[in-house]
């Protein structure tokens, strides 16, 4: 199935089969000859979901072929576990905790070998530990999950250890060229004083619906009718995925700082909080209780020219995340819908800063980030291959 003449082989281990990782796994079956026209071959040799680990038969000499990979996606797509595929044969499935097992035993076989991109589009905090060891075993990460990047930061630190390795542009902003921007600025020799950005696109789209007199309540509800909430709107609410956001691009800067670092606001009281009320009770008598408190910020910055924002502000001495007012005629203060907006200050860009703007949310749109970023690594596969 693999073009004879490509330069790069890249072997691939995909964690996390949710709507991010089923479409990565559709993108790289799609873009098969647009790949082969670069040189570049991507072989999945391995895919792990929650519960268990299916791998081919032989990582060292085939992957998973496009077919499989098309039924795979549409097993997981009805909820069907990755034990179900066994039928088709040539592959094997190894469940909890057997399976984090095997995938290092390919990371060592294969990571100073033909080598490995292990690629981590779950949500969890348990990777960590795996993804270090496959640094360790010469493989490479490519990273969708934002927490291995937001955990302490000694654990930060091992997992980034070579930095070569890794890509995570996918993290902060979906397709965004954020990472990348910042990295280049910095390599450039130009110190950036600051990173401004509206990094949800839930919040993002809630702000700036308020600017047309609709009440908080009312924009959040319709906010999560369309799809854009999580299911209990509070994780979207709390901030917290803004800090972990921030907390990228603060430690991408040099700042040895960890999540209980960041002043985040909150925008609901710990007394509507989900230890307190469910998501129902929230939505129905909660949501209603912030509706003066936020109009009348909302009225206040109008006053002055302004409009509200949920930001996160980095700096060079730390980073805050919460409402802000900026000017109306800002990239920030023009934002309307989901999109993302990230101003980046240094001495070049001192008056006038760079600003990426664009969807910054949606599983097509960070799996096609994560895809880009696998390609990246071709040149540490060119000798392997």
């Amino acid at each position: 199935m693999q073009p004879a003449q490509a330069k790069s082989v890249l072997p691939v281990v995909l964690l996390g089969c949710g709507g991010v990782g089923r479409h990565l796994l559709r993108h790289i079956v799609s873009c098969r000859p647009l790949h082969a026209n670069q040189g570049v071959a991507i072989r999945v040799v391995g895919v792990a979901d929650s519960s268990s680990l299916l791998v081919a038969d032989d990582v060292r000499a085939s992957g998973l072929d496009d077919a499989f990979l098309s039924d795979l996606c549409a097993a997981k797509s009805a909820g069907s576990p990755l034990s179900s595929l066994l039928a088709r044969g040539h592959c094997q499935v190894f469940n909890k905790p057997e399976a984090m097992g095997k995938v290092i035993d390919a990371a060592t076989m294969l990571g100073r070998t033909t080598g490995l991109v292990l690629v981590d589009c779950s949500a969890t905090n348990d990777t960590v530990a795996l993804l270090t060891d496959a640094v360790n075993h010469g493989c490479c990460v490519v990273l969708a999950n934002k927490k291995p990047l937001t955990c302490a930061y000694e654990d930060y630190q091992k997992l980034t250890s070579n930095f070569r390795q890794i890509r995570f542009e996918s993290t902060v902003g979906a397709g965004l060229p954020v990472i990348a921007s910042v990295t280049r600025i910095i390599a450039s020799g130009d110190p950036i004083s600051r990173i401004v950005g509206s990094l949800s696109g839930t919040l993002g789209y809630v702000m700036s619906e308020l600017e047309d007199g609709k009440r908080f309540s009312e924009v959040v509800k319709t906010a999560k009718s369309l799809g854009y909430t999580e299911p209990d709107p509070r994780d979207d609410l709390s901030g917290t995925d803004v800090a972990r956001k921030a907390l990228i691009l603060a430690r991408l800067l040099g700042q040895q700082i960890s999540m209980e670092d960041i002043n985040v606001e909150s925008l609901y009281p710990s007394e509507l909080g989900p230890e307190v009320m469910s998501t129902t009770e929230f939505l129905e008598s909660g949501l209603p209780q912030l509706d003066e408190r936020i109009e009348e910020r909302v009225k206040a910055a109008s006053l002055r020219g302004n409009v509200l924002r949920y930001v996160g502000v980095i700096g060079n001495t730390g980073c805050q995340v919460g409402l802000q007012e900026v000017p109306k005629d800002s990239a920030l203060g023009r934002l309307r819908g989901s999109d993302n907006v990230v101003e980046i200050y240094s001495r070049c860009y001192e008056s006038s800063p760079l600003v990426i703007q664009g969807a910054g949310a949606g599983n097509d749109t960070t799996a096609a980030g994560v895809l880009a970023d696998i390609v990246d690594l071709q040149d540490l596969f060119q000798k392997r291959a």
